[in-house]
C-alpha cells in the first residue's frame, strides 16, 4: 500500500528540482546571515505544516538539526484537518511518495504500536497536510530514512504521550510533531498568542499550553510536552515568524514555530 501525495503542487512542489529550489533558498539565506545551528542532536521535533514558501525557512532548522543527530527512523504525528473521528490512526503504508522518491515504512515499529496501542487505520485521513508537507525534507535530508504516519483528531494527549515515549524508547527513533500556530489574527495579536504556547513549551507546561495557545496540532504539542517531562528531554526554540514575512500581509496571519528536544 502506497501513502500518494495529496497535496503536491500547492503546499510544496510537485518536481524534484522545484522543490530542491526551496531548500537550497533556505540555506543560502543562513550562510548570507551567518546564522549558525545549535550542535545538538534532537530526539524530537515541532514543525510548521503550511506551504513550504510560508513557514518551510521554520520548518528547515528542525530538519538540518535531524540530518546532523544521526536517527534515520521517524514517526511523524500531526492533526486531521479534513476527517473526524475518535483516536489516532495508523496505517500499513509500505512507502510514502515524495518529489524525491519515496520514503519507506518500518514494519517492525508499525507491528508494535498497532498491538501495543491498538491503533487502527482510517485510510481517508492520510490524505493530510500536517503530516504530507515534512516528507520531502525528511528524504532530502535523510535520504535512507524509514517512517511512519500517525494522524489524530479527537485524541487525548495523555493517550498519545506513551505512544511518543515508546518511540522514543529505541535510540534509532525519533519523534516529529507537526502544528502551526494561531490562524488569521493581525501580526500584533498573533505574536502575543502564539508567545503563550512558546513559553508553555519552553516550560514544558501543559496547563499554560490552554491560556491562549491556538495551535492546530496543540493535542500533538501536549503529548509532547508530556513526554518530554517524562523522558527528561529539554525544549530549544529554533526559530518563530509567520507567514507576513513571506507575505507582507500583517492583517491576516499564521504563526509558524520550530523546536527541537534534546
Amino acid at each position: 500500500m502506497i501513502r500518494r501525495e495529496s497535496v503536491a503542487g500547492s503546499f510544496y512542489p510537485a518536481h524534484e528540482d522545484d522543490e530542491r529550489k526551496y531548500f537550497e533558498h533556505f540555506n543560502a539565506i543562513l550562510e548570507k546571515h551567518n546564522i549558525k545551528l545549535p550542535d545538538i542532536k534532537p530526539r524530537a521535533v515541532i514543525v510548521p505544516h503550511a506551504g513550504h514558501i510560508y513557514s518551510g525557512f521554520t520548518a528547515n532548522f528542525a530538519y538540518r538539526l535531524l540530518q546532523q543527530s544521526g536517527i534515520k527512523k521517524f514517526v511523524v504525528i500531526g492533526p486531521s484537518h479534513r476527517v473526524g473521528y475518535v483516536g489516532s490512526s495508523l496505517c500499513g503504508f509500505e512507502s510514502y511518495a515524495t518529489p524525491f522518491g519515496p520514503l519507506v515504512w518500518d514494519e517492525e515499529m508499525y507491528k508494535r504500536l498497532t498491538e501495543r496501542f491498538k491503533l487502527v487505520c482510517h485510510p481517508q485521513a492520510h490524505a493530510e497536510h500536517s503530516t504530507e508537507v515534512q516528507f520531502p525534507f525528511i528524504k532530502y535530508y535523510i535520504p535512507d530514512a524509514k517512517i511512519l504516519e500517525i494522524v489524530y483528531s479527537e485524541e487525548d494527549p495523555a493517550n498519545l504521550a506513551p505512544v511518543i515515549e515508546y518511540i522514543l524508547g529505541f535510540d534509532e527513533w525519533g519523534v516529529i510533531i507537526s502544528t502551526d500556530l494561531s490562524h488569521f489574527y493581525t501580526l500584533d495579536e498573533a505574536n502575543k498568542l502564539d508567545a503563550v504556547c512558546i513559553q508553555a513549551i519552553e516550560k514544558l507546561d501543559r496547563n499554560l499550553l490552554h491560556k491562549g495557545c491556538e495551535a492546530c496540532g496543540k493535542i500533538g504539542v501536549e503529548a509532547m510536552l508530556i513526554a518530554a517531562k517524562d523522558m527528561h528531554l529539554k525544549p530549544m526554540i529554533l526559530d518563530y515568524r509567520t507567514s507576513a514575512d513571506a507575505s507582507g500581509d500583517t492583517s491576516r496571519v499564521v504563526g509558524y514555530v520550530s523546536v527541537a528536544f534534546v
